[in-house]
């Protein structure tokens, strides 16, 4: 999705400004719409994709984060059945589902939607998120070497020191320190979805992938 779709469905206003977003997108050759909640979501699903033989945007499958939960409404009035008509699918937090269910239901792709239509659908549920789902896929042991590798030990072990930190299961304290500024969500996005075991793949990844 290019920037006049993204900017209106952000938040840009107007009329003008909606059919400027549908005049660029319909003209990008996108085939499916795939909604994520944030960058690191689709450079996740990007590396895996890459990593199955595949290119997403070859195949006019194109990975649009969302900068948010709540903006899931905007996004589907763009491409959904009032907008462009193209199919969506996507990829979402377990605590953001009523937002997803709520727009989903109100541009008519569904009505009392279980977490199982909405995988039909070709949305699927992270338990936390994306973070929570790929340490538990790699495990502890294999995002300490993805960090190590990162060349990330020392401020990994500067963090461990902290006292909020301390008492905490290791996974929560990998998950908590991977979002510690800014970048490094999607600096280990990319660097945990390569190292990855293409058997043990993360479900809800693994589903949306095969769905698109």
């Amino acid at each position: 999705m290019g920037p006049a779709p993204a900017a209106w469905a952000a938040g840009g206003a107007g009329a003008a400004a909606a059919a400027t977003a549908a005049r660029e997108l319909a003209g990008d050759g996108v085939r499916t719409v795939v909604l994520v909640e944030g960058g690191s979501d689709r450079v996740a699903l990007e590396t895996l994709a890459a990593r199955y033989g595949r290119d997403l945007g070859a195949e006019g499958v194109v990975v649009v984060p969302l900068g948010g939960a709540t903006n899931i409404g905007r996004f589907l009035d763009v491409c959904g059945p009032a907008g462009l008509g193209l199919p969506v699918a996507g990829l979402y937090d377990i605590g953001e589902e009523r937002h997803f269910r709520r727009h989903l239901e109100r541009v008519g792709l569904g009505s009392g939607l279980t977490r199982e239509g909405l995988g039909r659908l070709g949305f699927h549920v992270c338990v936390a998120d994306l973070e929570d789902e790929l340490i538990r896929a790699l495990g502890a042991e294999g995002v300490r070497e993805v960090i190590e590798s990162q060349g990330e030990t020392r401020p990994f072990r500067t963090f461990l020191g902290q006292p909020a930190q301390r008492e905490r299961p290791v996974e929560h304290q990998l998950r908590r320190f991977l979002g510690t500024h800014s970048g490094r969500k999607a600096l280990y996005a990319r660097a945990l979805a390569a190292r990855l075991d293409l058997e043990r793949v993360p479900r809800p990844l693994e589903r949306l992938l095969a769905h698109v």
